[in-house]
């Protein structure tokens, strides 16, 4: 079922057509019985009832989109990106196969770059997909962004709200294997984390520090964001990634420390404060 009622008449003719399309792409590919609509700037294309699959293109994909340009992003993804949203495991690892052949290696949802896909169990809810939503706009808008601030930053929002009109990230999961972390004296320097090279920071299931990874770059986002430092820390370190290209330079900045050392203990006593739930 496609509804083309939510395609924005205002495009451009070019963009119209790229968007038209990709559209008519996701509609071979989808097996019988999918839900097809547009939710600019994406394809969103799911097997749960039609009423849930609009559900979660206004309240989710529309909101974070939307959010999350107000505060970070100017540009769109410049492909349409089809976020396929799978109403339940079983639907997401055989469609996966079927349609991508590839095997999912999380039980949630991810971001396929080759595919221009966001590929999502959603009943495993929709933090995910706020998560991965962040990933193709940090690509249009921020391409030498280095995986530490771009998992950060999509991992923040992972569970997240609206609060005084801005997207907001608020405490999960990840805290207690954090906490536990930072109580037996385990945490990466900041800036041998911050310098850590994509291939390091995705080390998976050879690198034992993988979720920490995630963990304390999330923490960190979290610790800017609740002092009114998160935009900034985006403007500064985008505007200046030639020259910074970790992002350590203009944390020392954005925080007005000379070294994080001391950053790193008050840090650490504030995210041992934290609770979840």
């Amino acid at each position: 079922m496609v509804l083309p009622a939510l395609l924005l008449p205002a495009l451009a003719a070019a963009d119209n057509a790229a968007l038209s399309a990709r559209l008519a792409e996701v509609r071979r590919q989808a097996p019988a019985g999918f839900t097809i609509l547009v939710q600019p700037p994406f394809i969103v294309a799911g097997d749960e009832t039609p009423d849930l699959v609009r559900a979660h293109a206004k309240h989710t994909v529309q909101w974070a989109a939307t959010k999350l340009k107000q505060d970070f992003f100017a540009k769109d993804p410049a492909e349409t990106i089809a976020i396929w949203l799978f109403k339940d495991q079983a639907s997401y690892e055989t469609n996966t196969r079927a349609l991508f052949h590839d095997t999912p290696t999380t039980p949630f949802g991810y971001y396929s770059e080759h595919h221009r896909a966001l590929i999502m169990n959603i009943a495993t809810g929709g933090g995910t997909l706020v998560h991965e939503i962040v990933h193709p706009f940090v690509r249009a808008n921020f391409p030498a962004c280095p995986a530490w601030f771009n998992e950060g930053l999509g991992s923040l929002y992972e569970q997240s709200e609206e609060k005084d009109g801005h997207i907001h990230g608020r405490t999960n999961w990840r805290l207690a294997a954090l906490q536990q972390a930072i109580r037996a004296g385990r945490i990466m320097p900041f800036q041998k984390l911050t310098a850590l090279t994509d291939n390091e920071f995705y080390g998976g299931d050879v690198n034992p520090n993988y979720s920490q990874f995630y963990a304390q770059s999330r923490y960190l986002c979290y610790y800017l964001q609740e002092h009114n430092l998160l935009r900034n820390y985006y403007q500064e370190f985008s505007a200046h990634a030639t020259q910074d290209p970790s992002g350590y330079t203009s944390l020392l900045k954005v925080l007005g420390v000379k070294d994080l050392d001391a950053f790193t203990k008050k840090w650490s006593a504030y995210v041992l404060e934290l609770k979840f739930p």
